[in-house]
Protein backbone atom coordinates (compact mmCIF):
# COMPACT_ATOMS: atom_id res chain seq x y z
CA UNK A 1 0.00 0.00 0.00
CA UNK A 2 1.37 3.42 0.78
CA UNK A 3 4.67 4.64 1.98
CA UNK A 4 4.89 7.13 4.80
CA UNK A 5 7.71 8.92 3.08
CA UNK A 6 6.56 11.86 1.07
CA UNK A 7 9.72 13.86 0.69
CA UNK A 8 13.39 13.52 -0.28
CA UNK A 9 15.41 11.05 1.82
CA UNK A 10 18.91 11.59 0.45
CA UNK A 11 21.49 11.78 3.21
CA UNK A 12 22.97 15.23 3.92
CA UNK A 13 26.73 15.64 3.82
CA UNK A 14 26.95 16.27 7.59
CA UNK A 15 24.49 14.14 9.53
CA UNK A 16 23.03 15.33 12.80
CA UNK A 17 21.07 13.40 15.36
CA UNK A 18 17.61 12.92 13.73
CA UNK A 19 15.90 13.53 17.08
CA UNK A 20 17.70 16.85 17.33
CA UNK A 21 16.81 17.77 13.75
CA UNK A 22 13.10 17.16 14.31
CA UNK A 23 13.23 18.64 17.84
CA UNK A 24 11.67 15.56 19.44
CA UNK A 25 12.75 13.36 22.34
CA UNK A 26 13.93 9.77 22.00
CA UNK A 27 10.72 8.46 23.55
CA UNK A 28 8.46 10.43 21.20
CA UNK A 29 5.52 8.62 19.68
CA UNK A 30 5.14 8.03 15.95
CA UNK A 31 2.41 10.67 15.82
CA UNK A 32 4.62 13.26 17.56
CA UNK A 33 7.44 12.57 15.12
CA UNK A 34 5.06 12.81 12.17
CA UNK A 35 3.62 16.13 13.37
CA UNK A 36 7.07 17.63 13.91
CA UNK A 37 8.16 16.50 10.46
CA UNK A 38 5.15 18.00 8.72
CA UNK A 39 5.72 21.41 10.26
CA UNK A 40 9.42 21.49 9.42
CA UNK A 41 8.94 20.06 5.92
CA UNK A 42 6.46 22.79 5.08
CA UNK A 43 8.69 25.44 6.66
CA UNK A 44 11.76 24.51 4.62
CA UNK A 45 10.15 23.15 1.45
CA UNK A 46 11.94 24.42 -1.73
CA UNK A 47 8.64 25.61 -3.19
CA UNK A 48 8.41 28.22 -0.46
CA UNK A 49 12.11 29.05 -0.28
CA UNK A 50 13.24 29.25 -3.91
CA UNK A 51 15.81 31.98 -3.14
CA UNK A 52 17.14 30.40 0.05
CA UNK A 53 19.63 27.57 -0.56
CA UNK A 54 20.03 27.00 3.18
CA UNK A 55 16.34 26.13 3.45
CA UNK A 56 16.82 23.44 0.81
CA UNK A 57 19.59 21.87 2.89
CA UNK A 58 17.43 22.01 6.01
CA UNK A 59 14.63 20.39 4.05
CA UNK A 60 16.90 17.49 3.01
CA UNK A 61 18.09 17.08 6.59
CA UNK A 62 14.54 17.03 7.92
CA UNK A 63 13.41 14.51 5.30
CA UNK A 64 16.43 12.28 5.93
CA UNK A 65 15.87 12.35 9.68
CA UNK A 66 12.21 11.49 9.25
CA UNK A 67 13.06 8.60 6.92
CA UNK A 68 14.96 7.07 9.87
CA UNK A 69 12.57 7.78 12.72
CA UNK A 70 9.42 6.93 10.75
CA UNK A 71 10.71 3.42 10.02
CA UNK A 72 10.57 1.20 13.15
CA UNK A 73 13.47 -0.98 12.04
CA UNK A 74 15.74 1.95 11.04
CA UNK A 75 14.86 3.75 14.26
CA UNK A 76 15.77 0.67 16.30
CA UNK A 77 19.07 0.34 14.44
CA UNK A 78 19.92 4.00 14.94
CA UNK A 79 19.03 3.89 18.64
CA UNK A 80 21.31 0.89 19.14
CA UNK A 81 24.34 1.82 17.01
CA UNK A 82 23.84 5.22 15.39
CA UNK A 83 24.38 5.99 11.71
CA UNK A 84 26.85 3.15 11.28
CA UNK A 85 24.02 0.65 11.63
CA UNK A 86 22.15 2.20 8.75
CA UNK A 87 22.77 1.46 5.12
CA UNK A 88 22.27 4.91 3.65
CA UNK A 89 22.60 3.56 0.11
CA UNK A 90 19.47 1.47 0.50
CA UNK A 91 17.29 4.45 1.25
CA UNK A 92 14.96 5.63 -1.44
CA UNK A 93 15.97 8.65 -3.46
CA UNK A 94 13.18 11.11 -4.22
CA UNK A 95 13.22 14.31 -6.20
CA UNK A 96 11.00 17.37 -6.18
CA UNK A 97 9.86 18.07 -9.72
CA UNK A 98 8.65 21.54 -8.84
CA UNK A 99 12.20 22.50 -7.84
CA UNK A 100 14.09 20.87 -10.73
CA UNK A 101 13.62 23.34 -13.54
CA UNK A 102 12.85 22.45 -17.15
CA UNK A 103 16.24 21.02 -18.16
CA UNK A 104 16.63 18.74 -15.14
CA UNK A 105 13.03 17.64 -15.44
CA UNK A 106 13.82 16.47 -18.98
CA UNK A 107 16.73 14.42 -17.67
CA UNK A 108 14.56 12.94 -14.93
CA UNK A 109 11.92 11.99 -17.49
CA UNK A 110 14.59 10.38 -19.66
CA UNK A 111 15.87 8.25 -16.78
CA UNK A 112 12.31 7.22 -15.96
CA UNK A 113 11.76 6.14 -19.57
CA UNK A 114 14.96 4.09 -19.40
CA UNK A 115 13.49 2.10 -16.55
CA UNK A 116 15.28 3.84 -13.68
CA UNK A 117 12.73 4.19 -10.85
CA UNK A 118 12.57 7.83 -9.83
CA UNK A 119 10.45 8.80 -6.88
CA UNK A 120 9.15 12.33 -6.69
CA UNK A 121 8.02 14.45 -3.79
CA UNK A 122 4.61 15.95 -3.39
CA UNK A 123 4.37 19.67 -3.97
CA UNK A 124 4.52 21.73 -0.78
CA UNK A 125 1.55 23.76 -2.01
CA UNK A 126 -0.63 20.63 -2.10
CA UNK A 127 0.52 19.51 1.35
CA UNK A 128 0.04 22.97 2.85
CA UNK A 129 -3.44 23.41 1.38
CA UNK A 130 -4.42 20.01 2.74
CA UNK A 131 -2.97 20.79 6.15
CA UNK A 132 -4.88 24.07 6.22
CA UNK A 133 -8.09 22.31 5.15
CA UNK A 134 -8.55 24.57 2.11
CA UNK A 135 -8.76 21.81 -0.51
CA UNK A 136 -11.93 20.88 -2.37
CA UNK A 137 -13.10 17.37 -1.48
CA UNK A 138 -15.41 15.52 -3.87
CA UNK A 139 -17.55 12.67 -2.56
CA UNK A 140 -16.69 9.13 -3.69
CA UNK A 141 -19.45 6.80 -2.52
CA UNK A 142 -18.65 3.14 -1.92
CA UNK A 143 -19.28 1.07 -5.05
CA UNK A 144 -18.74 3.96 -7.47
CA UNK A 145 -15.92 5.29 -9.62
CA UNK A 146 -14.89 8.74 -10.82
CA UNK A 147 -12.72 9.56 -13.84
CA UNK A 148 -10.77 12.73 -14.42
CA UNK A 149 -7.57 14.52 -15.42
CA UNK A 150 -5.23 16.10 -12.92
CA UNK A 151 -2.46 18.58 -13.76
CA UNK A 152 1.14 17.79 -12.90
CA UNK A 153 2.01 18.51 -9.25
CA UNK A 154 -1.66 19.03 -8.46
CA UNK A 155 -4.14 16.79 -6.67
CA UNK A 156 -7.82 15.90 -6.77
CA UNK A 157 -9.26 15.09 -3.32
CA UNK A 158 -12.05 12.61 -2.61
CA UNK A 159 -14.01 11.80 0.52
CA UNK A 160 -14.98 8.16 1.10
CA UNK A 161 -17.64 7.77 3.80
CA UNK A 162 -18.08 4.31 5.36
CA UNK A 163 -20.35 2.94 8.06
CA UNK A 164 -19.52 0.50 10.87
CA UNK A 165 -20.39 -2.59 8.83
CA UNK A 166 -18.33 -1.48 5.84
CA UNK A 167 -15.40 -0.65 8.08
CA UNK A 168 -15.60 -4.14 9.55
CA UNK A 169 -15.85 -5.79 6.13
CA UNK A 170 -12.87 -3.86 4.77
CA UNK A 171 -12.36 -1.14 2.17
CA UNK A 172 -10.34 -1.01 -1.05
CA UNK A 173 -9.48 2.18 -2.96
CA UNK A 174 -7.88 1.77 -6.37
CA UNK A 175 -6.78 4.11 -9.15
CA UNK A 176 -6.05 3.03 -12.73
CA UNK A 177 -4.97 4.83 -15.88
CA UNK A 178 -5.48 3.30 -19.33
CA UNK A 179 -3.28 6.11 -20.69
CA UNK A 180 -0.47 4.76 -18.47
CA UNK A 181 -0.18 8.11 -16.69
CA UNK A 182 2.14 8.48 -13.73
CA UNK A 183 0.37 9.42 -10.51
CA UNK A 184 0.26 8.93 -6.77
CA UNK A 185 -2.61 7.68 -4.63
CA UNK A 186 -2.57 9.56 -1.31
CA UNK A 187 -4.34 8.97 1.99
CA UNK A 188 -4.73 11.80 4.52
CA UNK A 189 -5.53 11.67 8.21
CA UNK A 190 -7.59 14.44 9.74
CA UNK A 191 -5.69 16.71 12.13
CA UNK A 192 -7.07 18.31 15.23
CA UNK A 193 -7.15 21.72 13.53
CA UNK A 194 -9.49 20.42 10.82
CA UNK A 195 -6.87 19.98 8.15
CA UNK A 196 -5.49 16.84 6.55
CA UNK A 197 -2.01 15.43 7.06
CA UNK A 198 -0.43 13.03 4.58
CA UNK A 199 -0.31 9.54 6.09
CA UNK A 200 0.22 7.15 3.16
CA UNK A 201 1.21 7.32 -0.46
CA UNK A 202 1.36 4.73 -3.23
CA UNK A 203 3.18 5.39 -6.49
CA UNK A 204 1.58 4.07 -9.65
CA UNK A 205 3.11 0.98 -11.22
CA UNK A 206 2.71 -0.35 -14.74
CA UNK A 207 0.73 -3.59 -14.74
CA UNK A 208 0.01 -4.86 -18.22
CA UNK A 209 -1.44 -2.10 -20.39
CA UNK A 210 -2.38 0.22 -17.51
CA UNK A 211 -0.78 1.96 -14.56
CA UNK A 212 -2.41 1.41 -11.21
CA UNK A 213 -2.13 1.95 -7.47
CA UNK A 214 -4.26 0.64 -4.62
CA UNK A 215 -4.76 0.78 -0.88
CA UNK A 216 -6.27 -2.21 0.93
CA UNK A 217 -7.77 -1.85 4.40
CA UNK A 218 -8.79 -5.48 5.04
CA UNK A 219 -7.90 -6.09 8.73
CA UNK A 220 -4.82 -8.14 7.90
CA UNK A 221 -1.30 -7.15 6.95
CA UNK A 222 -1.05 -6.20 3.29
CA UNK A 223 2.24 -5.49 1.57
CA UNK A 224 3.37 -3.14 -1.15
CA UNK A 225 6.23 -3.71 -3.57
CA UNK A 226 8.93 -1.04 -3.59
CA UNK A 227 10.53 -1.30 -7.03
CA UNK A 228 13.28 1.13 -6.04
CA UNK A 229 14.81 -1.41 -3.66
CA UNK A 230 14.81 -4.00 -6.43
CA UNK A 231 16.54 -1.60 -8.81
CA UNK A 232 19.21 -0.78 -6.23
CA UNK A 233 19.79 -4.49 -5.60
CA UNK A 234 20.20 -5.15 -9.32
CA UNK A 235 22.65 -2.26 -9.65
CA UNK A 236 24.77 -3.55 -6.76
CA UNK A 237 24.75 -7.23 -7.70
CA UNK A 238 22.95 -8.31 -10.91
CA UNK A 239 23.45 -11.99 -10.04
CA UNK A 240 21.53 -11.51 -6.80
CA UNK A 241 18.66 -9.57 -8.35
CA UNK A 242 16.34 -12.57 -8.28
CA UNK A 243 16.94 -13.18 -4.58
CA UNK A 244 16.31 -9.52 -3.75
CA UNK A 245 13.13 -9.38 -5.80
CA UNK A 246 10.87 -9.94 -2.79
CA UNK A 247 12.97 -7.78 -0.47
CA UNK A 248 11.11 -4.79 -1.86
CA UNK A 249 7.99 -6.11 -0.14
CA UNK A 250 7.13 -3.55 2.55
CA UNK A 251 4.31 -3.78 5.11
CA UNK A 252 1.56 -1.20 4.75
CA UNK A 253 1.28 1.10 7.75
CA UNK A 254 -2.53 1.07 7.99
CA UNK A 255 -4.56 -2.13 7.70
CA UNK A 256 -8.05 -0.92 8.67
CA UNK A 257 -10.27 2.15 8.68
CA UNK A 258 -12.85 3.26 11.19
CA UNK A 259 -16.34 4.40 10.34
CA UNK A 260 -16.48 7.96 9.05
CA UNK A 261 -15.17 10.00 6.13
CA UNK A 262 -11.67 9.33 4.86
CA UNK A 263 -9.74 11.57 2.51
CA UNK A 264 -7.90 10.22 -0.53
CA UNK A 265 -6.27 12.11 -3.38
CA UNK A 266 -4.90 11.46 -6.86
CA UNK A 267 -1.70 13.43 -7.40
CA UNK A 268 -0.46 14.18 -10.94
CA UNK A 269 3.07 12.80 -11.12
CA UNK A 270 3.65 13.05 -14.87
CA UNK A 271 6.71 15.05 -15.88
CA UNK A 272 5.14 17.26 -18.54
CA UNK A 273 1.43 16.56 -18.96
CA UNK A 274 -1.78 15.90 -17.08
CA UNK A 275 -2.57 12.47 -15.71
CA UNK A 276 -5.81 10.75 -16.65
CA UNK A 277 -7.25 8.38 -14.05
CA UNK A 278 -10.23 6.46 -12.72
CA UNK A 279 -10.61 6.12 -8.94
CA UNK A 280 -13.00 3.69 -7.28
CA UNK A 281 -13.91 2.73 -3.72
CA UNK A 282 -15.10 -0.79 -2.92
CA UNK A 283 -16.41 -2.67 0.09
CA UNK A 284 -14.71 -6.04 0.52
CA UNK A 285 -17.99 -7.71 1.55
CA UNK A 286 -18.81 -8.44 -2.09
CA UNK A 287 -15.28 -9.72 -2.68
CA UNK A 288 -14.94 -12.26 0.13
CA UNK A 289 -13.33 -14.91 -2.09
CA UNK A 290 -10.91 -12.38 -3.56
CA UNK A 291 -10.03 -11.11 -0.08
CA UNK A 292 -9.25 -14.62 1.12
CA UNK A 293 -7.13 -15.24 -1.98
CA UNK A 294 -5.19 -12.03 -1.32
CA UNK A 295 -4.64 -13.01 2.31
CA UNK A 296 -3.42 -16.44 1.25
CA UNK A 297 -1.12 -15.15 -1.49
CA UNK A 298 0.42 -12.56 0.84
CA UNK A 299 1.25 -15.36 3.30
CA UNK A 300 2.70 -17.49 0.50
CA UNK A 301 4.89 -14.62 -0.72
CA UNK A 302 6.23 -14.02 2.78
CA UNK A 303 7.09 -17.70 3.16
CA UNK A 304 8.72 -17.66 -0.24
CA UNK A 305 10.81 -14.64 0.74
CA UNK A 306 12.12 -16.50 3.79
CA UNK A 307 12.80 -19.58 1.65
CA UNK A 308 14.73 -17.47 -0.87
CA UNK A 309 16.88 -16.00 1.89
CA UNK A 310 17.91 -19.51 2.92
CA UNK A 311 18.23 -20.70 -0.66
CA UNK A 312 20.48 -17.77 -1.54
CA UNK A 313 23.07 -19.06 0.94
CA UNK A 314 22.90 -22.52 -0.63
CA UNK A 315 23.04 -21.02 -4.10
CA UNK A 316 26.09 -18.91 -3.28
CA UNK A 317 27.95 -21.98 -2.01
CA UNK A 318 26.90 -24.06 -5.02
CA UNK A 319 27.83 -21.23 -7.38
CA UNK A 320 31.28 -20.94 -5.82
CA UNK A 321 31.74 -24.69 -6.16
CA UNK A 322 30.44 -24.57 -9.73
CA UNK A 323 32.91 -21.84 -10.64
CA UNK A 324 35.70 -23.88 -9.07
CA UNK A 325 34.68 -26.97 -11.05
CA UNK A 326 34.26 -25.06 -14.32
CA UNK A 327 37.70 -23.52 -13.87
CA UNK A 328 39.16 -26.99 -13.41
CA UNK A 329 37.15 -28.19 -16.40
CA UNK A 330 38.79 -25.53 -18.55
CA UNK A 331 42.22 -26.42 -17.23
CA UNK A 332 41.70 -30.16 -17.75
CA UNK A 333 40.34 -29.61 -21.23
CA UNK A 334 43.37 -27.52 -22.13
CA UNK A 335 45.67 -30.20 -20.69
CA UNK A 336 43.99 -33.00 -22.65
CA UNK A 337 44.10 -30.99 -25.86
CA UNK A 338 47.80 -30.36 -25.37
CA UNK A 339 48.56 -34.05 -24.70
CA UNK A 340 46.68 -35.17 -27.78
CA UNK A 341 48.43 -32.53 -29.83
CA UNK A 342 51.80 -33.81 -28.66
CA UNK A 343 50.72 -37.38 -29.40
CA UNK A 344 49.69 -36.45 -32.96
CA UNK A 345 53.02 -34.69 -33.43
CA UNK A 346 54.91 -37.82 -32.36
CA UNK A 347 52.81 -39.97 -34.70
CA UNK A 348 53.62 -37.64 -37.54
CA UNK A 349 57.36 -38.28 -37.18
CA UNK A 350 56.92 -41.91 -38.34
CA UNK A 351 57.07 -41.19 -42.11
CA UNK A 352 59.43 -41.89 -45.05
CA UNK A 353 59.03 -38.45 -46.42
CA UNK A 354 60.38 -37.06 -43.18
CA UNK A 355 63.48 -39.41 -43.43
CA UNK A 356 64.12 -38.33 -47.01
CA UNK A 357 63.86 -34.72 -46.06
CA UNK A 358 66.42 -35.24 -43.30
CA UNK A 359 68.82 -36.80 -45.91
CA UNK A 360 68.22 -34.24 -48.60
CA UNK A 361 71.93 -33.24 -48.61
CA UNK A 362 72.73 -36.05 -51.15
CA UNK A 363 73.65 -38.94 -48.85
CA UNK A 364 70.48 -40.77 -49.77
CA UNK A 365 71.32 -41.00 -53.49
CA UNK A 366 74.87 -41.97 -52.64
CA UNK A 367 73.82 -44.83 -50.46
CA UNK A 368 71.27 -45.96 -52.97
CA UNK A 369 73.93 -45.91 -55.79
CA UNK A 370 76.34 -48.00 -53.76
CA UNK A 371 73.64 -50.49 -52.97
CA UNK A 372 72.80 -50.83 -56.66
CA UNK A 373 76.41 -51.39 -57.60
CA UNK A 374 76.85 -53.91 -54.85
CA UNK A 375 73.83 -55.86 -55.94
CA UNK A 376 74.60 -55.80 -59.71
CA UNK A 377 77.94 -57.85 -59.68
CA UNK A 378 76.34 -60.54 -57.57
CA UNK A 379 73.54 -60.95 -60.00
CA UNK A 380 75.91 -60.95 -63.04
CA UNK A 381 78.33 -63.36 -61.36
CA UNK A 382 75.62 -65.78 -60.54
CA UNK A 383 74.48 -65.79 -64.17
CA UNK A 384 77.93 -66.43 -65.53
CA UNK A 385 78.56 -69.14 -62.99
CA UNK A 386 75.38 -70.95 -63.93
CA UNK A 387 76.31 -70.88 -67.63
CA UNK A 388 79.85 -72.08 -67.04
CA UNK A 389 78.68 -74.84 -64.74
CA UNK A 390 76.18 -76.00 -67.34
CA UNK A 391 78.76 -75.96 -70.09
CA UNK A 392 81.23 -77.77 -67.90
CA UNK A 393 78.69 -80.40 -67.02
CA UNK A 394 77.77 -80.95 -70.69
CA UNK A 395 81.39 -81.06 -71.62
CA UNK A 396 82.18 -83.42 -68.83
CA UNK A 397 79.36 -85.73 -69.87
CA UNK A 398 80.60 -85.86 -73.39
CA UNK A 399 84.01 -86.57 -72.19
CA UNK A 400 82.85 -89.38 -70.02
CA UNK A 401 80.90 -90.86 -72.88
CA UNK A 402 83.96 -90.73 -75.08
CA UNK A 403 86.08 -92.40 -72.43
CA UNK A 404 83.67 -95.33 -72.19
CA UNK A 405 83.90 -95.86 -75.84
Amino acid sequence: MGSKKGESTSAPIIRRDPYEVLSVSRDSTDQEIKTAYRKLALKYHPDKNASNPEASEHFKEVAYSYSILSDPEKRRQYDSAGFEALDAESMDMEIDLSNLGTVNTVFAALFSKLGVPIKTTISANVLEEALNGTVTVRPLPIGTSVSGKVDKQCAHFFGVTINEQQAQDGIVVRVTSTAQSKFKLLYFEQDANGGYGLALQEDSEKTGKVTSAGMYFLHFQVYRMDSTLNALAIAKDPDAAFFKRLEGLQPCEVSELKAGTHIFAVYGDNFFKTATYTIEALCAQTYEDTTEKLKDIEAQILRKRNELRQFETEYRKALARFQEVTNRYSQEKQSVDELLKQRDSIHATFTVSRSLSNLSNGSTSKVLGEDSRAESPVEDGNSDGKDKSAKKKWFNLNLKGSDKK
